[in-house]
């Protein structure tokens, strides 16, 4: 029986600057109910106040931060798992920095243990150096999220994948990815909730991350078609979401 929702955020709450119809309703009858959520996003750039701030501007109130998980988030989690009072060199904004700060690193161009790198609108070929440098010196090599482009205003900008490459070419080595797709995100959510996968679902508009993460996962899932997938997409893949909406509004969790 499903207890629990983990929701993507972009497509499915809000598109840009605009809230989808029936996201306030949803989120209003998670608080009523008193279902344990969170949001979930691959956004490594904004913090949980960042993002409650956000909704709050768009007309949806009763969140707090412990509402959230970034990719910035799960991968400081994930990383204090591996090695405590690591040092890290960063390519990536305050959210990815406060972060592993609260986890207890450091961050340092000394020897760095690991090089965790994420979007970042002041990506430099000097950066891109030290990267290398530190890699091929031993440094772990981490990315917050897998997204090639970020869809903007007036096109696409380059997003956390293109700098990924770019330090992948010049390395051979390839990062270990925490974001969606990885089901690793999807875990550290559902353990952040204090729940079982089994007891979550997770919402989300894309089948090639948020679908086939809560799959592997092994939640529930389900498909809104307010973002990027659409009914004639899912032909594509090789799976299926178990339950399909056009959006939030529309669902009903005493069903799931």
């Amino acid at each position: 029986m499903v207890t629990s929702v983990i929701s993507d955020m972009d497509g499915v709450i809000y598109r840009g600057k605009q809230l989808i119809p029936g996201a306030n309703e949803f989120v209003q009858r998670l608080l009523a109910a008193k279902t344990p959520f969170l949001f979930l996003t691959n956004n490594a750039e904004q913090t949980p106040l960042d993002l409650k701030l956000k909704l709050e501007s768009l007309g949806v109130h009763g969140l707090t931060e412990d509402n959230f998980i970034t990719s910035a988030m799960a991968t400081a989690m994930f990383l204090r798992q591996q090695k405590e009072r690591a040092k890290v060199y960063v390519i990536g904004g305050g959210g990815l920095i406060n972060e592993l700060y609260n986890v207890g690193f450091s961050i340092s161009e000394s020897n760095p243990d690991y090089v965790v790198v994420a979007k970042s609108s002041t990506f430099s070929f000097e950066q891109l150096k030290k990267a290398v440098r530190f890699i091929d010196h031993g440094a772990k090599f981490i990315g917050t999220n897998p997204d090639m482009i970020d869809p903007v205003e007036g096109g696409n900008e380059p997003a956390a994948g293109t700098i990924l490459a770019a330090i992948s070419a010049a390395t051979g080595k390839k990062p270990y990815i925490v974001g969606k797709p990885n089901a690793l995100m999807m875990m550290l959510a559902s353990r952040k909730l204090g729940v079982h996968p089994e007891e979550c679902v997770m919402v989300g508009d894309r089948m090639d991350t948020d679908i086939v993460g809560g799959m592997e996962a092994g939640m529930k899932t389900a498909l809104v078609l307010s973002g990027v997938t659409t009914m004639p997409m899912l032909d594509e893949f090789p799976y299926k979401p178990d339950y399909v909406f056009n959006h939030v509004g529309e669902i009903d969790f005493q069903a799931l």
